[in-house]
């Protein structure tokens, strides 16, 4: 079920739309009392430690919500330059291959046709452990990794 907009929202919707830049963003989906519990620190503490992440841009926090910035992520040692990874498989394996391809830490897994049957979105820091794991695979016949080196629209 949609709202309706109004014709000056759709405007503000569209002007927001148009200057906007597409991030990556790594959302927590856990409330800041339970991150606060698992690390046995108080709420405040987490708190503190959260503002001096924000300030330095690791993280961004708001009412009910905690986001990894890109920054944060380089911080970890981890990157967020992402490789497509086109995947051939014998059809009797094709259930196999798509399982394997999300239990080994693709971002995103499709089902797609032409001379590929699967597109997997894997994060460069996780791409050798996940052709290591898809090339175990029973069937799979070919695996191709492209690299995205700069996004042009």
């Amino acid at each position: 079920m949609s709202k309706r907009l109004t014709e000056r929202q759709f405007q503000l919707l569209e002007r927001l739309y148009a200057n906007s830049k597409t991030t990556k963003v790594y959302s927590v989906s856990k409330s800041q009392a339970e991150i606060a519990q698992e690390l046995k620190i108080s709420r405040q503490a987490l708190s503190i430690h959260l503002r001096k992440l924000k300030a330095a841009k690791y993280v961004r926090t708001g009412r009910g919500f905690v986001d990894i910035t890109p920054e944060g992520i380089t911080a970890l040692g981890r990157s967020t330059v992402e490789a497509f990874v086109h995947v051939r498989v014998n059809p009797q394996n094709r259930n196999q291959a798509y399982s394997v391809a999300a239990e080994a830490g693709a971002n995103e897994v499709y089902r797609v046709t032409g001379d590929s049957d699967v597109v997997a979105i894997v994060e460069y820091s996780n791409l050798d452990n996940f052709l290591k794991r898809l090339s175990g695979v029973q069937g799979v016949s070919e695996t191709r990794a492209f690299v995205i080196i700069e996004k042009l629209k």
